[in-house]
């Protein structure tokens, strides 16, 4: 034989051999030889290109070997993954990864915005595939889930769940949910300083304080004004006056915002606190830290009325009832109401 056939079997033969190292290679990368690792999750945002997206699964140990996955592009094309939150397994295969992204995201973010209602909540979640049985609505009062803030005798979960977004993950029922989000309350609560001690100081129970919180958070609008909006209610209570809160008229209408009528202000209803002196039964909506710190330590002073003065939010606040008026001119000269 040649020198030159010598060669060029030689040649042929270390090829033989790279691709087969290269190909047992990629086998075990594919195939990721050991059970599946933690779940973690993956954020595919608008626009990124699949480099990214790869990168971020190499760096959270999904996939062993970027490059190798890389190369079954070769035979499968690259995946085409819409934005959104995906659950995968670290030391997954490369085929389990590409049917999760080409199946779409797998994670649905709820968002519990201040000032929202479990209603509100729920719709949201029954908006997730394998999550519009209702169930949901129905957990948040039934018993299903407790919170150490709730009323004697009540269920309800109004109020007590906490702000923020939330990831609900493949199989998280419904109940695991709203654990979570009375968790979270619970959390936030805390940072606010609402105790026993501290709700007995203001001569409230802790329901109470989440009550006057959520008033105080449909009513104050931004944080500056929530400790004068939450020493108003705690005025008013202490006189026996009617609250009179647009609010609570509007939760009982199932309404986020909007005028009252004259109607409205008449409906009976137990939320009507025209016609009902105290507080609502439940609250209203969730309250941020900020409206439930004003409700825990409200700020002295004799305020008994309040009025939006200005397009940035801001309220005037008076001790009679000449001020309001004097406020509620203010409010018309600037176009406002």
């Amino acid at each position: 034989m040649a020198r030159w056939q010598r060669l060029a079997v030689s040649a042929g033969c270390l090829a033989v051999v790279v691709l087969l190292a290269v190909t047992l290679w990629y086998e075990l990368e594919a195939h990721a030889l050991g059970p599946p690792g933690h779940r973690v999750v993956l954020d595919v945002h608008q626009g990124e290109p699949f480099d990214t997206v790869l990168a971020d699964l190499g760096a959270k140990g999904v996939v062993g070997s970027t490059l190798a996955f890389r190369l079954g592009d070769v035979l499968h094309g690259t995946p085409a993954v819409e934005p959104g939150f995906y659950a995968v397994r670290q030391n997954s295969t490369f085929g389990e990864v590409r049917a999760i992204l080409s199946e779409g995201p797998n994670i649905f973010a709820v968002d519990v915005d201040p000032g929202i209602t479990v209603r509100e909540v729920a719709a949201q979640v029954e908006q997730i595939p394998g999550h519009q049985n209702g169930s949901f609505a129905l957990d948040a009062v039934n018993g299903a889930v407790r919170s150490p803030f709730e009323a004697t005798g009540s269920n309800n979960l109004e109020g007590l769940i906490g702000t923020g977004t939330y990831l609900v993950e493949p199989g998280e029922t419904d109940a695991a949910l709203l654990r979570q989000m009375v968790a979270r309350f619970d959390q936030q609560a805390a940072r606010a300083g609402l105790t026993a001690a501290g709700a007995g100081a203001v001569g409230m129970t802790p329901y109470q304080v989440v009550t006057i919180a959520s008033i105080v958070e449909k009513e104050g609008y931004i944080p500056k004004n929530m400790p004068d909006v939450a020493r108003v209610i705690y005025n008013r209570l202490a006189l026996g006056m009617a609250l009179q809160m647009d609010s609570t008229v509007l939760y009982a209408l199932g309404q986020d915002g909007g005028p009252v009528t004259p109607q409205d202000e008449q409906r009976q209803t137990p939320y009507n606190t025209y016609l009902n002196t105290g507080l609502t039964p439940t609250p209203i909506c969730s309250p941020s830290e900020d409206a439930l710190r004003a409700a825990v330590h409200p700020p002295a002073g004799q305020w008994l009325y309040f009025e939006l003065v200005s397009k940035d939010g801001t309220l005037a606040f008076s001790d009679t009832y000449a001020g309001q008026l004097a406020n509620e001119n203010l409010a018309k000269q600037r176009g406002i109401g």
